[in-house]
């Protein structure tokens, strides 16, 4: 028979719709203009890597064993990021891309650990980050030449 705890059902449904909304605002951006990652692919990476955490923390024991969840999410990010980044001779693009799913990567993390401090500013300064470094990046190129 199934053992459930509702409460910790609730718990853990509230970390992950709050992970889920704190990635939406780098999803939108990137969805907006057009990039090969964005409303699926942010969030999806959010709340898997909060749920690995979640999981993690509650199957193992101490701080080290943790930490081996958290380097394993990590290392998985990274791996996903990868994949955005494609190279065409002189020219490379994904980069933004990938650094963004490493950061909500990081916001689903900070999630599971209950350090929404730590998320939300994530979600905040990733958001800033694509909305305005667009339009800096094409000035700064256009000064250059």
């Amino acid at each position: 028979m199934l053992d459930l705890d509702f409460a910790l059902i609730l718990h853990h449904l509230t970390q992950l719709g709050l992970a889920f909304l704190l990635s939406l605002p780098i999803a939108f951006n990137r969805e907006h203009h057009d990039r090969g990652a964005g409303l699926r692919t942010f969030p999806l990476v959010t709340i898997a890597s909060c749920s690995f955490m979640l999981v993690g923390m509650s199957v193992y024991e101490g701080s080290d064993a943790e930490a081996r969840v958290m380097y394993a999410v990590i290392t998985g990010m990274g791996f996903i990021g990868g994949g955005a980044i494609f190279k065409s001779g002189d020219s490379v693009s994904g980069t933004a891309t990938a650094a963004g799913i490493w950061n909500t990567g990081a916001i689903g993390v900070a999630v599971a650990y209950s350090r929404y401090e730590i998320a939300i500013l994530l979600s905040l300064m990733g958001f800033l980050i694509f909305q305005f470094s667009g339009s800096l990046k094409k000035s700064t190129s256009k000064m250059a030449k």
